[in-house]
């Protein structure tokens, strides 16, 4: 047979390599996903609220490391279990009957009351399909290489909820990855960060040609030290810049809010975290936590990013996309074409639930007029995603060991 390989990008998402196989002599085919990127350094969990039989069509990317679940059922695609695959969520339902289905004929020859139990089950995963009742669909991949569509992007989806968390040291096992180092080790490496530009070997994101990353420890004025890395590609030209915070997290959220009022104000310096959500509520427009990872640049320049963010995909204004969602996302992104060149005035918000976000107060030391940081008590759900709510720095030590 013949196998084909594509390297592909999924919207809103990452790349990743299909692979189809064929056979001309019995029709076989099969089809198999895997990431074209690294191991991300959160694993990550899609809970998915399925109400109609449209949700059936969302297009997911499950990796072999990922775990598939229907809470109802209580069914679970173990990890290991079935290769990656670019599918659906009906299509994983009918992967998941067929598997049941392979060894039907043996086990009613065998041992008929565990057939009869199988058979039952299968009518109800078939059942699912046609949504009579909803039901929950729960993706968790350690790997956080997995993705499921959100097909409101990009806005929110109330349905689909993304939660990023830390490995437990099992998972980092399992996916074969060693431990993480200890605090020591890791405020020498952030001290030795301060005098000096660090430069070590990587691949080209867009590429895979071998490319050089800078790193550095900078201080912001008003704020406080943040690492920025940046990737320079000689082969294809390609730039990237990610930046990530320096210190620890604040004890409280922070909510940046600035008024568009003046064209100057695309000038402002402005830091996003990972953990930053960015909002603009003149364009009912919401970026979620995690989107366009951390970035340290001007209010234009994240502009700019969050419409090439759209206009880049061509699912959303390319061929395939349906007129109606095309000539929303346009007027979209004239809209912010519109506030990048000051003849908008429209409220810019930053929420971060980290308090590691930044945007220049240009009056500074004095007030800003037009620029309200407001600080405040996260929720139980925010302590949560930042994997606070399991993290004990006092009062951890043992009786005994305080006594001695």
């Amino acid at each position: 047979g013949v196998t084909r390989l594509l390297l592909t990008r999924i919207p809103f998402f990452r790349e990743v390599v299909v692979s189809s196989f064929t056979c001309a002599s019995c029709a076989w085919s099969n089809t198999e996903i895997q990431s074209a990127g690294r191991i991300q350094e959160r694993g990550v969990r899609y809970t998915l609220a399925i109400t109609s039989r449209q949700d059936m069509n969302r297009e997911v990317v499950k990796t072999d490391c990922a775990t598939a679940r229907i809470p109802e059922l209580d069914f679970e695609i173990p990890a290991f279990s079935q290769k990656g695959v670019l599918t659906t969520i009906e299509g994983i339902i009918d992967r998941a009957v067929a598997g049941l289905e392979q060894d039907q004929p043996e086990r009613r020859a065998t041992d008929k009351e565990v057939a009869s139990k199988i058979d039952e089950f299968i009518c109800k995963l078939k059942q699912l399909k046609e949504v009579h009742s909803p039901f929950t669909f729960v993706l968790d991949d350690p790997s956080g290489n997995s993705f499921v569509e959100n097909p409101h992007a990009p806005q929110r989806d109330d349905a689909l909820l993304v939660t990023h968390y830390r490995r437990t040291w099992q998972q980092d096992a399992l996916l074969g990855l060693e431990g993480e180092e200890s605090d020591e080790q890791a405020a020498d490496a952030a001290e030795d960060l301060r005098n000096e530009v660090l430069q070590f070997n990587t691949n080209c994101p867009t590429c895979n040609a071998p490319a050089s990353t800078n790193m550095k420890l900078v201080q912001i004025p008003h704020f406080k030290e943040v690492i920025i890395m940046a990737t320079n590609c000689d082969s294809c030209g390609h730039r990237t810049n990610e930046v990530k915070s320096g210190g620890a997290i604040e004890p409280q959220g922070t909510r940046i809010t600035l008024r568009i009022t003046d064209p100057s104000d695309m000038t402002r310096d402005v830091l996003k975290s990972e953990t930053c959500s960015v909002e603009i509520p003149e364009l009912e427009f919401e970026l979620g936590m995690g989107a366009l990872g951390g970035k340290f640049t001007t209010l234009e320049g994240l502009l700019k990013d969050i419409g090439e963010l759209v206009e880049r995909n061509p699912f959303t204004l390319g061929d395939s996309s349906t007129p109606s969602r095309t000539e929303k996302l346009q007027e979209f992104v004239g809209k912010l074409h519109e506030i990048a060149e000051g003849k908008m005035q429209a409220c810019f918000i930053m929420d971060d639930p980290a308090g590691n976000s930044y945007l220049q107060n240009v009056y500074a030391p004095e007030e800003d007029p037009e620029l309200t940081v407001e600080r405040y008590e996260r929720t139980f759900e925010q302590n949560e995603a930042l994997g606070l709510n399991d993290m004990k720095t006092e009062g951890y030590e043992s009786p005994n060991a305080c006594g001695r």
